[in-house]
């Protein structure tokens, strides 16, 4: 991937931190007001947390820019690190991932590993999509034989795309994990 088609990416972060036991509410409030601050900035997409079902367990704070050079303005703005400051006594960050394009297919749940390196994410992706294109071009394009060509590329694109997010990839990942992560 060249540096120029990964500065115009999209960006994922997901930061896991351990909320001081009784101060959720006060948490949420400062997730809000971070979120806030983040969403002036231009090519903020949004952003999400995920609550741990117990208080021992790390919450997840996921927001997304439009590319990496927007998020590193956000990221080095004293705006943030002002913010930061603020839950010094009230979170413990406990980990960071940064994700782009195919990496948000090898996640695994509960994790936040880093992603696996991108030899291994070309490798287990090609041994997932090639024989779900073969069976799609046996199986769904000849039903598709008399539709024009960009509603039957509209169709196999979407119906590929839709099986390797939802369905391969993560069952791939979960069956190829020991290759993909390591002893991880």
């Amino acid at each position: 991937m060249s540096l120029l088609s990964r500065a115009t990416e999209p960006v994922t972060v997901t930061v896991a931190r351990r909320v001081a036991a009784g101060r959720e509410h006060e948490f949420e409030d400062w997730y809000d007001g971070i979120i806030a601050a983040a969403g002036r900035f231009p090519g903020f997409l949004g952003s999400g947390v995920l609550r741990p079902h117990t208080a021992e367990q790390d919450w997840h704070v996921v927001y997304r820019f439009a590319d990496h050079d927007s998020l590193a303005v956000w990221e080095q703005s004293p705006e943030r690190a002002d913010w930061l400051r603020k839950a010094d006594d009230l979170v413990e960050e406990t980990g960071v991932s940064h994700v782009t394009g195919l990496e948000t297919w090898f996640s695994l749940p509960g994790r936040t590993a880093p992603a696996p390196a991108r030899w291994k994410m070309a490798l287990v992706t090609l041994g997932a999509i090639v024989p779900l294109v073969l069976v799609m071009n046996l199986t769904v394009l000849p039903l598709l034989s008399g539709w024009p060509l960009v509603a039957r590329t509209l169709v196999f694109s979407g119906t590929l795309t839709g099986l390797m997010t939802w369905v391969v990839m993560p069952r791939i990942t979960r069956l190829f994990r020991r290759f993909l992560y390591g002893g991880r």
